[in-house]
């Protein structure tokens, strides 16, 4: 079941996504370093952490899934937000600095060649930041929160995932320790719930945020290598001379 971008715009609207942005966000920043002049990228519904990850950045653009639906965003200033096809991006190749993955992925009908674009559109060494439930966490098990919908992973799931798509994997961090709970008196804790988890349960945090680097190029199989040896001859060199009788 897809969700819908209306049910994720009340989400973090109210009290529990308000938390859950907090949280999320704060080690969401830690991952990013100084992003000016560079151009950055958000799919899924990364609307809610962008601003926070974007200052000073050149451009700044946010994609929304067509199964998901679009709403418009920033609310001040030129819209920047567009309803695209994930695994065909409307960007040229090698065009984008940053990209955030955010209620993305684990949605996803076509994961791996949703990464392969994301590869596609990265700069030589860019970066993606994306966030998966985690399939440990207690927040993948609930569908009061966007969190339990969709796809949940491991990070040996994501590692292949990544890595088929030659994206390698640089950094790992879990966030949302806190019960997936509308509670007043829970949210009012959940900071110090969340630093606690991070320690006592760090492998059961709601969900799995990893960063990965954009490779450029990959070694070729000892096979393949050994077929492109067998295969090489000058090209360029002019045909041989015919024999006179």
């Amino acid at each position: 079941m897809h969700l819908d971008v209306i049910d994720l715009r009340n989400f973090y609207a109210g009290p529990l996504g308000a938390m859950a942005r907090r949280a999320l966000g704060e080690r969401l920043v830690a991952h990013w370093g100084d992003v000016t002049g560079m151009a950055v990228l958000g799919v899924g519904y990364a609307t809610p952490y962008l601003p926070a990850l974007s200052d000073g950045a050149e451009r700044v653009i946010a994609f929304m899934p067509a199964t998901q639906g679009v709403v418009g965003w920033p609310v001040l200033g030129p819209n920047a937000s567009a309803l695209v096809d994930e695994t065909a991006l409307p960007l040229n190749d090698a065009t984008i600095d940053r990209a955030l993955v955010v209620h993305g992925l684990e949605m996803s009908e076509s994961p791996r060649l949703f990464l392969r674009e994301l590869w596609r559109v990265l700069a030589p060494g860019g970066r993606v930041l994306i966030v998966v439930p985690n399939r440990r966490g207690l927040w993948a098990h609930t569908d009061k929160t966007p969190f339990g919908h969709g796809r949940p992973f491991t990070r040996s799931q994501l590692t292949d995932f990544l890595r088929e798509a030659m994206l390698s994997p640089s950094a790992w961090s879990d966030a949302l320790h806190m019960v997936p709970a509308a509670n007043r008196t829970l949210i009012g804790s959940a900071g110090l719930f969340d630093r606690i988890g991070r320690v006592a349960w760090a492998s059961f945090g709601g969900v799995i945020i990893v960063e990965a680097t954009k490779q450029v190029y990959r070694a070729l199989p000892a096979g393949e290598k050994a077929r492109g040896r067998l295969a090489l001859r000058p090209v360029l060199a002019p045909p041989a001379a015919p024999r006179r009788p």
